[in-house]
């Protein structure tokens, strides 16, 4: 499972994990912490989409620690 920092104002971190890949594009989990609040949900984000996100830098993958699981 691949793991997206997602670009958001001070005071706030939000990241999404990739859950399953499909033809038209992927399942996510996209998590908000804000206020020590945490929220979860889940949804759906076709190629075309995401791949934007990723050239703009609303995106950056997290890189994989060495015990292959993935880092905030």
């Amino acid at each position: 499972m691949k793991r997206y920092s997602v670009k958001s104002r001070p005071g706030r971190s939000e990241y999404l994990d990739i859950l399953t890949e499909t033809e038209e594009g992927y399942r996510i989990r996209l998590v908000t912490q804000c206020d020590g609040d945490e929220k979860i949900r889940e949804d759906f984000i076709d190629h075309h989409l995401f791949a934007i996100c990723v050239k703009t830098g609303y995106l950056s993958e997290v890189a994989a620690d060495s015990t292959g699981s993935s880092v905030a």
